[in-house]
């Protein structure tokens, strides 16, 4: 149909203003549908849109201002062109008869899945039937608290990435938030908070911790950086093999470790097949934070109290909730793990972000302060200004350099007092935040 004959058709279709039905004014009308109780429950905003508000005002207030973000871990550099050519090709033989696909599997691509369990699992006896590809680490997060049900007790490490508290709270797994005597900050009934700080070496007492159902722990650690030795998830293991737990391993910032004696998966822990889910992602060592790709591992040696294996019900989740990843963004994934040229490439990023973390450890040493992390992971953990609270820190940061960081309390109230910085950004950014902080704290 030519185009004004179009313009004419939609002329007619449009309702005349003098015509249009009038507006109703005054109060909305509520539905007789009750609010699930444990979305109240939650404190606050979630973290992150939380600050990308904060810093929407502040570009307000200033906006001149050359705002520098080293806070939100979003990816900031290219993603290799070997990935991104592999996305392409896929995209465009999806114009094509012979190329086009429709719904795939809802586990993931079988090319895919045998990749990740032969390179990222070598010798750990994964199988490519155990891996589930995703839309990311944290939708997998949701689908497991789903999975678990209301019933479930969890222990989360203090500090922690806010999904796993938050998702077990709107699933009606915890009790009303309280406010923690000793750091001031909030934490909720029901959730046994493991403390990882610097006195225990960002590893928890393992003795004082009282048992749950479910344990998650990440590693290398979201915020502290810190990455567990063999030793230490040895001890996490036996203690869930002890006590009947199943611990949700995250392992979405394995590629940043470095040093054999650092495992970057729980599966190179013996027992650790019969206890633990690890789930990560192709976010922070492939840029795929818009993609949107990543996987759980769920073994066949996992079992219920009543012997049922928890992948046929972590299965039957994603089969029901979840109609699978996006195909393109697996053309992309198997890009970066089939090929020599494709992992190396994505190295490349990764060593390009680990640099920029040793640059911050480093101005932060010079200056004198407390900080950790930034050699396994691209998070650095830094106390600036003791006895201060991190929102009141992260709000001066931000007024005297236009730096984005992150209030380590928003972690848990193990964080307070700490912001988390990013490495996450080009070189030259970094850098020059690294100079303004200088000015600032020096």
């Amino acid at each position: 149909m030519p185009t004004n004959m179009i313009s004419k058709v939609l002329e007619k279709a449009v309702l005349p203003l003098d015509v249009a039905p009038p507006v109703k004014k005054g109060p909305a009308s509520r539905t007789s549908v009750r609010r699930n109780p444990n979305m109240e429950r939650l404190q606050n905003g979630y973290l992150f849109p939380e600050i990308s508000m904060r810093r929407e005002a502040h570009e307000k207030k200033y906006p001149d201002a050359k705002v520098i973000s080293l806070g939100i871990g979003d990816t900031t550099q290219p993603i290799p062109s070997i990935v991104t050519s592999a996305m392409a090709e896929y995209s465009l033989a999806l114009s094509t008869p012979e190329g086009y696909q429709g719904y795939g599997p809802e586990q993931g691509q079988k090319s895919l899945r045998k990749a990740i369990a032969d390179v990222v699992y070598p010798n750990m006896g994964i199988r490519d039937t155990e891996v589930f590809i995703s839309d990311g680490a944290q939708c997998d997060i949701a689908r497991l608290q789903m999975m678990f049900g209301r019933d479930v007790t969890i222990a989360v490490q203090d500090p922690t990435f806010p999904g796993y508290v938050d998702n077990g709270v709107i699933m009606g797994q915890t009790g009303p938030a309280a406010v923690d005597e000793e750091s001031g900050g909030s934490r909720y009934a029901g959730i046994e908070y493991m403390r990882c700080a610097p006195e225990n070496a960002f590893f928890p007492d393992l003795s004082r911790v009282r048992r749950t159902d479910v344990i998650f722990f990440c590693s290398p650690n979201n915020p502290t950086g810190h990455a567990a030795s063999r030793d230490q998830l040895r001890q996490l293991v036996d203690f869930a093999r002890r006590n009947g737990s199943i611990v949700v391993f995250d392992s979405a910032y394995a590629s940043y470790v470095s040093g054999d004696d650092k495992p970057r998966s729980i599966y190179e822990v013996p027992g650790a097949r019969e206890v633990a889910i690890e789930i990560s992602s192709f976010s922070k060592f492939a840029g795929f934070t818009g993609v949107r790709l990543g996987w759980a591992v769920v073994p066949d040696e996992l079992l219920y109290a009543d012997g049922t294996r928890v992948a046929r019900d972590f299965d039957r989740v994603v089969t029901t909730c979840f109609n699978g990843a996006s195909s393109v963004a697996q053309a992309g994934g198997l890009a970066c793990l089939a090929t020599e040229e494709g992992r190396a490439a994505v190295a490349r990023v990764v060593a390009g972000y680990k640099e920029n973390a040793r640059v911050l450890v480093d101005t932060f040493q010079a200056l004198g302060k407390e900080v950790y992390g930034g050699d396994d992971s691209p998070y650095v953990w830094v106390r600036l200004f003791p006895g201060r609270r991190s929102w009141d820190v992260f709000a001066e940061i931000l007024e005297k350099t236009h730096v984005i960081t992150v209030p380590g309390s928003g972690f848990g109230p193990g964080g307070e007092g700490f912001v988390r910085v990013s490495a996450f950004n080009s070189r030259d950014r970094v850098v020059e935040a690294c100079a303004r902080l200088t000015s600032f704290l020096a």
